[in-house]
């Protein structure tokens, strides 16, 4: 499974929605929806600002990510910006193999 940064803005009908069902329906919501995709809901927190919604998620690939946040985008109420997150060790990982990596000559 890969982890991402699910930040999320509403539109103007995604606050109507919001305001009329509240916070723990959207929530069950969104848990409906990545589980439709093999995904699973890590945990959910509203905030003030540019960014309405953070989340953090697994799916089961980037492709699964992505076909939610195409789905949630075009529906309209929201705009969903998906980041992909990794582990501490898997920085480790691609710090190991950056050294033996040789980067373009300027």
């Amino acid at each position: 499974m890969s982890k991402f940064l699910m930040q999320v803005s509403f539109t103007r009908d995604g606050i109507k929605g919001l305001a009329s069902e509240g916070g723990s329906k959207r929530r069950q919501t969104v848990e409906k929806l990545f589980s439709a995709v093999g995904g699973k809901l890590e945990t959910l927190y509203f905030a003030f600002g540019d960014t309405d919604v953070y989340g953090i998620a697994d799916f089961p690939d980037n492709v699964s990510a992505a076909a939610l946040s195409l789905a949630a985008n075009g529906a309209g109420a929201v705009k969903v910006k998906a980041t992909v997150l990794i582990t501490p060790e898997e920085m480790d990982q691609a710090a190991q193999k950056s050294q033996t990596l040789r980067p373009p000559s300027v």
